[in-house]
């Protein structure tokens, strides 16, 4: 199938946390009409075979490159939809499109370009819980890879000084497996050791698992890269065997 160029199409979607179920109708509806599925291979995997659809899959820390063929596909005149996990405009695929669209040819900016939102893997998380997230919060991933560990070390710091509830992505990894532990050590100076802390391993899946503990007890060696972690504000709190964050802020 083809056309003619810059009269294809591309949409970021993502599959949301993992059930099925959990996949927006406006996603499923953009996957079933595109010529060509771009993501990373176990992304992929969850979306149901359409006929005549091409696939193509690579490896997880190519976001760069996998934009930049999906928008080579579009503007070939494809109708192309990048795959994403969770909210693709989350810590995923969208901002990699834009990046690309930024730095790339200038005629792809012409494109016809969406983004569908989806469920993320903190709604998810806090979704096994309770309401963790139901006052005022804020996400920073612990990964490195694109950002200095200063500067993940000065926006923890800020958020723990501003006494936001924190969601945590990306933890840990074989690469990477003691920033977390460091992570949590710099909370301590600054939030008290009955802080809640929540770990939420494959959220929105078959397979969940909650990890509920305090900042003093909290070790960074719950945690791989599938798993959420959440660190409370100073007022929230459990109710019988849920944990919540109160809309409003004690005077």
């Amino acid at each position: 199938m083809t056309g003619s160029p810059l009269n294809g199409s591309l949409v970021i979607v993502g599959t949301g946390p993992g059930k099925p179920e959990l996949m927006t109708p406006a996603t499923q509806a953009a996957l079933a009409e595109a010529t060509d599925l771009v993501g990373y291979g176990p992304y992929l995997d969850r979306v149901p075979a359409t006929k005549g659809q091409c696939r193509h899959a690579s490896d997880n820390r190519v976001e760069i490159d996998r934009a930049r063929h999906a928008l080579a596909l579009a503007a070939s005149g494809r109708k192309v939809a990048v795959v994403s996990g969770g909210d693709p405009g989350v810590f995923a695929m969208a901002a990699a499109v834009f990046e690309a669209v930024e730095s790339g040819d200038p005629a792809w900016r012409a494109l016809d370009i969406r983004v569908e939102p989806g469920v993320t893997a903190m709604l998810a998380a806090a979704a096994e819980v309770g309401a963790p997230l139901g006052g005022d919060f804020c996400a920073i991933s612990l990964s490195d890879n694109l950002k200095s560990w200063a500067t993940i070390e000065r926006r923890l710091k800020a958020a723990a000084e501003a006494d936001f509830v924190i969601a945590l992505y990306n933890p840990a990894s074989k690469a990477r497996p003691h920033q977390l532990g460091e992570a949590f050590t710099l909370l301590r100076g600054v939030k008290t050791g009955e802080t809640p802390v929540l770990f939420v391993r494959a959220a929105g899946s078959g397979e969940a698992k909650v990890i509920a503990t305090t900042l003093s007890e909290a070790n960074g060696t719950h945690a791989d890269m599938r798993t959420l972690v959440i660190v409370g504000a100073s007022t929230t709190r459990q109710v019988g065997r849920w944990i919540y964050t109160p809309r409003g802020a004690r005077p």
